[in-house]
């Protein structure tokens, strides 16, 4: 089993990284491969609902950035970790901007199990896990929590890891995380199904 962890920090060893390095080592000790990327500190696009990717699913046709690298990582993954700073209150633009394009560009991600994990100084990180679990609960992937919210606080990674209850929270999502794979796992294996699907009922509040 694999989890991707999405370092969306410009920052490729800052206090994101810290807290997703911190994931990472338990689940590496669940036995199950941990890999972190990083989006990079380049520009990086807004979705602009061209249409491109519905014909060719699993693709961005913006390929000058990042998001086309991590939706190839993300084939083989089994869950994953998003990870971002806080800017101005909510989630940083460059991952939101990859998010909209991560999940809009086709690969079906029901039933992998997602969390987010989001650093900041001081505030702000409440509103922002909030708008990064939205992506989970409209793709049909079971969120992953831990004991209080998945932050830690700091402003360097060293500060980070003075935030002990923090880091505990971090550990312990990792360890939730692995529980849950196993138990999916598990659930294959003894001939449990994936829960049946119905087709798609599109309204418009209008109607």
């Amino acid at each position: 089993m694999k989890v991707l962890l999405i370092n969306g920090s410009p920052n490729i060893h800052g206090c994101t990284y810290t807290a997703l390095e911190e994931i990472a080592k338990v689940l590496e000790a669940e036995e199950i491969t941990a890999e972190i990327f990083h989006i990079g500190n380049k520009p990086i696009r807004g979705c602009l609902d061209c249409g491109v990717c519905s014909k060719f699913p699993g693709k961005c046709a913006y390929d000058n950035d990042t998001v086309n690298k991590a939706l190839d990582l993300a084939k083989e993954a089994d869950g994953f970790i998003f990870g971002a700073p806080v800017h101005y209150a909510s989630a940083a633009g460059a991952i939101t901007s990859f998010l909209d394009r991560f999940f809009y560009c086709g690969n079906d991600f029901s039933y992998k199990p997602g969390a987010a994990v989001v650093s900041c100084r001081r505030a702000g990180s409440t509103a922002s896990l909030d708008q990064l679990n939205k992506y989970f609960t409209i793709s049909n992937m079971p969120v992953v929590s831990s004991q209080y919210w998945n932050m830690v606080h700091g402003n360097t990674p060293e500060e980070v890891k003075q935030d002990l209850e923090g880091m505990q929270i971090m550990r312990t999502l990792g360890k939730n995380m692995a529980w849950l794979l196993k138990c999916i796992e598990a659930g294959k294996k003894d001939g449990i199904a994936l829960p049946e699907r119905e087709e798609r009922v599109f309204t418009n509040f209008i109607r």
